[in-house]
């Protein structure tokens, strides 16, 4: 007897996945509740588990493009199965002992129906390329066609074209010119789409000013060491300035709001997102209520939400409902930026990288360690008068970082 395992429910705007990996591969033995394939939506990675201990057979294939529902994989009651399984590998160490130059990619003895068989994401690379499935030989199960022997295939293609066309072509360019093509992921797509959505639907302008660093890098320089003893972790910069923003958002509202149809929407807390590159692109966690946090509280929120974000671990709660922005381009060397409001929000902070440079102080010009910071803000709900005097306050804080303690 098999069980079906099914794409699981995973948000209500959620209607599709896709299949980003497989963890477990056709013919494995599995325990209930283990881990077998990892699912991609256009907001969060989430894991496929067993249903029930058996064998595995997969149905759907790394790349293909899931509906809610949909079946991905068999999984049958154990019993010959493993015995079946270990036919092959014993089968496979004959053959080296025997010959140590034969081909490594025939797992199975003879042919069948699957040799040479493209799966569907090989099926779509290769008719993108004009290349036909018996000219490449597969080293899946049975001989099928993967999607790794698809793109090397395609890769072959373009190396061999060079070299038929030299002696035609003139004057070959120096060089590579090889190009390839990748589909983008859900989480790119939705990415792409709020972009240009954002840029198209709202009165985007940009207000620029400057921070002074350097007493904020002396109190941090003065007490890091005592900091990171007592609360276990690192104090940087982000804490200072997710602090600042939540101060300044008391005295400027309109910042940390938004327009829903024909009203607008106030806040009266402050929950930052905090944009982080992730391996599968920009994703942007939410620290909630960051108004009533410590320091310390907002420094191990942002190291919690950041090691979430590089092992793909983050949910869709976590990545939903903020009201203000903070990016940091500045840890990349960016110097100035405009960044993108992340709708529906109507506010959104950069931090640039910090850089010695001479100001005027006193009468006197001195060397300073000075950052820029932007604020792209909608002008349909906040005017300039509030954007830049919304930015100055924040500058006045991280300067005189005294005024986050007293609230002056």
């Amino acid at each position: 007897m098999s069980l079906e395992i099914k794409v699981p429910p995973v948000g209500e705007s959620i209607t599709e996945v896709v299949l980003s990996r497989w963890i477990k591969n056709d013919g494995d033995v599995v325990e209930m509740d283990e881990v077998i394939a990892e699912l991609e939506s256009d907001k969060a990675t989430f894991e496929l588990t067993a249903e029930q201990a058996g064998t595995l057979k997969t149905i759907a294939a790394e790349g293909d493009t899931l509906a809610i529902g949909a079946v991905v994989c068999k999984i049958e009651d154990g019993g010959a199965a493993p015995a079946k399984a270990d036919a092959p590998k014993a089968e496979e160490k004959a053959v080296v002992a025997e010959d140590k130059t034969a081909a490594p990619v025939a797992e199975k003895s003879g042919e069948s129906y699957a040799t040479g068989t493209p799966s569907p994401a090989a099926s779509k690379i290769l008719a993108e390329k004009g290349i036909d499935a018996g000219a490449v030989k597969g080293t899946g199960v049975d001989g099928r066609i993967t999607k790794d022997d698809a793109v090397k295939a395609e890769a072959g293609k373009k190396t061999e074209v060079p070299k038929a066309s030299a002696p035609v072509v003139a004057a070959a360019p120096a060089g590579s010119r090889g190009e390839r093509r990748e589909k983008m992921s859900p989480l790119r797509r939705t990415v792409a789409k709020r972009l240009v959505a954002v840029k198209n639907e709202t009165a985007m302008l940009t207000t620029f000013n400057e921070v002074n660093m350097k007493p904020i890098m002396d109190l941090r320089g003065k007490y890091k060491d005592q900091f990171k003893e007592k609360f276990g972790v690192g104090l940087g910069f982000m804490s200072f300035f997710t602090k600042a923003v939540t101060e300044a958002l008391k005295d400027f509202p309109a910042v940390n709001g938004r327009i829903e149809g024909e009203e607008l929407v106030y806040n009266d807390f402050a929950d930052i997102s905090i944009a982080v590159s992730a391996p599968k692109g920009l994703v942007v966690p939410v620290i909630r209520n960051a108004e009533s946090m410590t320091l310390a509280q907002i420094e191990k929120s942002v190291l919690e939400l950041a090691l979430k974000a590089r092992d793909s671990k983050l949910t869709i709660e976590e990545m939903t409902g903020g009201t203000f922005t903070i990016t940091n381009g500045g840890v990349f060397g960016s110097m100035m930026s405009t960044p993108i409001i992340n709708a529906p929000q109507s506010a959104i902070l950069g931090m640039h990288n910090i850089v010695e440079r001479p100001v005027a102080e006193k009468g006197e010009v001195v060397i300073r360690p000075m950052m820029y910071v932007a604020l792209s803000y909608d002008h349909r709900i906040i005017d300039g008068r509030e954007s830049v005097g919304f930015l100055v306050r924040v500058k006045q804080l991280l300067e005189d970082p005294a005024r986050l303690l007293l609230g002056i």
